[in-house]
């Protein structure tokens, strides 16, 4: 019970902050938060360095920042694709399997970091995918890339869990 109790406050106090982030953005006039456009601009970098001819653009009619990749409209990055929501989610988990405070921030950081660049990395390659297999969107974007990272954040949660958690002694001694 404490569990959730602790789950749900982190969660919701984060989402709480999050969304009065979000707040400060009008989307009607098509703009885009910060932390968004900081993940444009990095899967841009990557994204060069594959193909010069690669570059993000703000969309002119909504909130989100087009991906060209080898010059063609492949895809584009809105808010949800930030990837901050499932960080926000991770360190609820992490929060409410607590461990030592030091591992709880250090893991929490590194944690997120990872999944940051996987998100980059995830946004990098889907964009190279859709350029060759743009038949497949729906399973490459729907299924395969969010399988990635949450698949992560799953292994990372296990591993907090079994290794560094208040808890970890009780699940390793069954």
């Amino acid at each position: 019970m404490l569990f959730l109790v602790k789950f749900l406050l982190t969660y919701v106090f984060l989402t709480i902050i999050y969304q009065t982030y979000l707040n400060r953005f009008d989307a009607s006039k098509s703009e885009v938060d910060s932390f968004t456009t900081f993940v444009a601009e990095q899967t841009e970098t990557v994204l060069t360095w594959i193909d010069s001819q690669s570059y993000a653009i703000p969309h002119l009619r909504e909130p989100s920042i087009k991906i060209i990749y080898h010059n063609k409209y492949v895809s584009r990055i809105i808010e949800g694709c930030n990837a901050l929501s499932v960080i926000i989610l991770f360190i609820a988990f992490i929060i409410a399997f607590s461990g030592k405070l030091k591992n709880t921030i250090v893991f929490i950081l590194l944690g997120s970091i990872l999944i940051h660049v996987l998100n980059v990395g995830r946004i990098a390659l889907l964009s190279i995918a859709l350029y060759h297999f743009p038949q497949y969107q729906h399973l490459l974007h729907g299924v395969v890339f969010p399988l990635i990272i949450y698949g992560v954040v799953f292994l990372l949660w296990v591993i907090w869990v079994n290794k560094f958690s208040y808890h970890a002694t009780v699940f390793t001694k069954k």
